[in-house]
């Protein structure tokens, strides 16, 4: 009964650590219906700011999304397969390829619904996407096409070592008006059990349409737009190298003070 016993506890170790290997091996994973993410929120709002992962890795899990770069320098934008980068001064620039990032999540963009909306403002938005959320466990690429009437964006300036945390950096963080302005805002609604691996609800990003404007987008009135969402049902971490990144911290109000 014994040498039985031990066998099977063999068995089932082999299963789970041969399962838990080809979850962790990206090569073996497929990126499509995935939003693919590099490190957590937590590993940010710590200051874990030194890139990981490269932009040329990154195009191979994702086509859209949103992230920044090392040593926290601007807001990432992805669209259609191109990544921009928002720096300090507001302007945009191409990514390249061998820039690394600390935190960036990105899914390849194939929208499950679309629709119409007009004269929202960003809270009145929230209300009328929660309606489109047919499963609250699941992720939502979202994509919103459009002219805006007003929206103030941000972007976070260069860190330099030792790094601050988050919430530091922010207090300093220049922001960006524009008005009667046509875009694409880019991100993501994220399911509430997701908190301190990422933001829970609401993370979007805008981009103008003449590629020369954008950042993280804090408020916006919406004159009219096409609404796109992709229902993701998987999820997809690359840890943080960090190790004190991942300890346990209510993170509550500081991730309010940084994404408003």
């Amino acid at each position: 009964m014994r040498k039985y016993s031990r066998s099977l506890v063999f068995l089932l170790l082999s299963f789970f650590f041969s399962t838990f290997l080809c979850l962790g091996d990206s090569s073996s994973f497929s990126f499509h219906e995935t939003l693919t993410q590099v490190s957590t929120l937590n590993a940010l709002l710590n200051g874990a700011y030194d890139g990981t992962v490269t932009y040329r890795e990154i195009e191979k899990r994702g086509d859209f999304g949103v992230g920044t770069f090392q040593a926290l320098n601007g807001e990432m934008v992805a669209l259609d397969g191109k990544f921009y980068q928002v720096r300090a001064d507001g302007k945009v620039y191409s990514v390249s390829p061998e820039e690394k990032t600390p935190f960036v999540s990105v899914t390849f963009f194939d929208p499950d619904l679309k629709f119409e909306i007009a004269g929202v403002d960003y809270e009145e938005f929230k209300k009328e996407f929660d309606k489109k959320i047919v499963n609250p466990n699941l992720f939502y690429a979202i994509k919103i096409d459009g002219v805006f009437e007003y929206i103030k964006t941000r972007s976070v300036p260069k860190q330099s070592k030792p790094y601050p945390p988050l919430i530091e950096v922010v207090k300093h963080q220049p922001t960006f008006e524009f008005k009667n302005i046509r875009g694409t805002m880019v991100g993501f609604w994220c399911p509430a059990f997701i908190k301190g691996i990422s933001v829970p609800g609401y993370h979007l990003h805008f981009i103008s349409q003449d590629r020369k404007s954008g950042g993280h987008v804090l408020k916006f009135t919406l004159k009219k737009g096409i609404v796109s969402l992709d229902i993701t049902p998987n999820f997809f971490l690359t840890l943080p190298e960090n190790p004190m990144s991942l300890q346990e911290i209510n993170r509550e109000n500081e991730i309010k003070e940084v994404e408003r």
